[in-house]
Parts: structure tokens; sequence; C-alpha cells
């Protein structure tokens, strides 16, 4: 079956705005699952609608932001304030298979749209709520907020400048990845008993979820991650950036020894792997400085073509640094683009949410 065919027959209602519901939401949509987004027309609809570059058009319906988590929604205007409203919204209810909810539980409660009362209008309901800091916490909070909270402000950036933020809302993605999950699970759980379920997780437990290394270092060995850029601090080379003879960056990441010992060979450097600064991977992290001072010069003798491939003819693990423009004019990043015809007729594009295949 075709991957856009999926979740054909399977009714999704959401019930959620900005980033990270409305990514679930396209995850479902993209399978072929039909999306119904209900969005609040006393606000103007889903806020991140006016979040608009300076150079898009102030008059257009939707933003390039809307755009990148809505895709083949069908798009309904309901007051949820009013009892037709909700009435309306208990109707969809009643014949879908998921809610997709990132209300308080408060408001939730007050706008009637409680995974009780859902449920009470369709028990075989899937009810996904996403919150920021737990259920039972009334906090809002964006995810600049949670990079914050969980830990990844404190250790972004470079050293001794202020804290610098994931350029992308990260926290709210890894959310979605967890709460889409839940809801497979629970699809899953349905098939084999016929009841609904209640799916829940937090942006702060998703964010702490992902912490991987940086919290074992921590819990494991007492070691609070500084901020560092873009360097590993259990590896190097590993993250460090250098400049090629026309001014343009590589990023290295020699995860082993022989990895290491390949790239210094590639360099003209085969004396660097018998030096004791540098003959294991603890003592790199430790002459970091000092290390990359010899990488440095020996990059400066290739431009970044010359060098890339002489590296990955050599299997040492590299990559250019590039631009938005440039990612784009890779054909692997051009085949995920998708593309549909915005409220206004206008031509939109985002990139794919589901990046797996499914063969067999």
């Amino acid at each position: 079956m075709e991957l856009s065919r999926f979740f054909e027959g399977l009714k999704v209602v959401e019930l959620a705005s900005v980033l990270a519901g409305p990514a679930v939401g396209m995850f479902f949509s993209e399978l072929g699952a039909e999306v119904i987004k209900v969005e609040n027309p006393v606000t103007g609809g889903d806020v991140t609608r006016r979040w608009k570059l300076p150079n898009e058009a102030v008059d257009a319906e939707i933003s390039a932001y809307y755009c990148c988590v809505n895709y083949q929604k069908k798009v309904r205007f309901v007051n949820l304030k009013t009892t037709g409203g909700q009435a309306e919204v208990y109707q969809l209810i009643k014949e879908a298979d998921i809610v997709i909810s990132n209300y308080t539980t408060r408001d939730a409660l007050k706008l009637g749209m409680s995974y009780e009362t859902l449920a009470g209008h369709n028990p075989r309901l899937i009810y996904a709520h996403l919150t920021a800091f737990g259920e039972e916490v009334e906090r809002p909070a964006f995810d600049v907020v949670l990079q914050a909270e969980a830990g990844y402000l404190f250790m972004s950036g470079e050293p001794g400048r202020d804290p610098s933020k994931m350029p992308v809302a990260l926290i709210d993605l890894l959310a979605a990845h967890q709460l889409k999950e839940g809801i497979l699970l629970a699809l899953l759980r349905r098939q084999q008993t016929g009841q609904g379920a209640y799916v829940s997780t937090s942006l702060l437990e998703s964010a702490i979820a992902s912490l991987a290394n940086q919290a074992t270092n921590w819990l494991m060995a007492g070691f609070i991650p500084q901020p560092m850029g873009s360097q590993h601090p259990n590896i190097a080379p590993y993250g460090d950036i250098f400049l090629t003879r026309d001014r343009k960056a590589l990023v290295i990441a020699a995860g082993t020894e022989r990895q290491f010992q390949t790239l210094c060979r590639c360099l003209q450097l085969p004396e660097l792997p018998n030096d004791d600064r540098f003959s294991t991977n603890a003592q790199r992290v430790k002459n970091r400085e000092a290390l990359n001072t010899f990488l440095s010069r020996s990059f400066l003798e290739y431009t970044r073509e010359e060098a890339l491939q002489i590296l990955l003819a050599e299997e040492v693990p590299a990559g250019c640094i590039r631009n938005m423009k440039e990612v784009f004019e890779q054909p692997k990043a051009q085949a995920m683009v998708l593309e549909e015809r915005g409220p206004g007729g206008e031509r939109t594009k985002r990139v794919k949410t589901v990046a797996f295949q499914v063969r067999g």
C-alpha cells in the first residue's frame, strides 16, 4: 500500500494550534487520514496564520509558518464558547477515531472538550492531549521556554556568550513524535480490544526524554554540560568546524580511533595519532584546542570540495555547512517537498513530516 493511503478511512479532529499538535495532525494527513482542523474564528484562527516574515504579503490568509504543519487538512472555524459550536464538534467526534488537543486541563473543561466529555460521545475515541508542563500544571509556554526549563538553552551557544536557542522549535517536534507513538499504540490496542484511550505527553517530559548523553553525563559523572557551540563534550574532533582555502566551512565527526587516524592521514598529518596529546579520544577531548590548531592549518591547503572528496573517499564523516538554499539543492531534499494550493489559490510548500518507507 502507498504510504499516502495508509490511514485512508481514519478520521482525526485537530483541536490544537501552533506547532506540536498540528504536526501530529499532519503526520496522519500525509498518510491518508481525513484531518479536520478546528480553529477559533473569534481570534482569527491558529495564531501561526499571522506569524509572517517581513517579505510575506500582509493580506495573505496564511503564513509560511502555518503552512509547515497544516497540509491536506479541512479547516472549520468554530466558536467553542457557543452551544452551537460545541454541538458541531460533538457531531464530528461521534465519527472520529482520534482527537488531538493542546488545551490546558482547565480550558478543556470550560469549553466542553475534555476527554471525559468527548469519550462520552464516542467510547472508541483516542484522545491525544499535549500540555506544556503536564496536565496538573496550568502554565502556558512556547518552545523556547521549554528549551530553557529542560536545560537545552543553558548548554547551547558559544562559551562565554549568551545562550542560543535552537533555530527550530525542536521541543515541539519531539513532543509531536512522543504523542504520535502513543496514538499508534492506542490504535493497536483498540484494534485488539475495541476500547478507546487517553494518551498524553508534555513538552517538558518530551524534552527531558531527549537529553540522552547530556543527561547521563550529569547523572553518572556529575558533569553539568557547558556551552560548546557545535563541539561534542565526549568526542574530539566531533562537531568541530574548519575553514578551507576558499573560505567555506566543513564540520568533522571522527567518532572512532580509525576515523581519527584516517583523517590525519588524509590531511598529511600522519604523526598526530602518535602524539601523546592526541593518541586517545580522552586525550583529544582534553587537548582539543591544540589539536584543532594542527587540523585548521591543514584544511587551509584544500578547497571545501577537494577536502570533502578526499575525506569521503576514505569514509571519514564530514559535511558541508549548508544554508537553506543549498539544502534544497540536494535531490533528497527536493523529493521531500509537498505542495498544495492555499485558501486563496496560492501555491504553498512545506517538507514532509514522514521520512520513512514501508515495503513488503
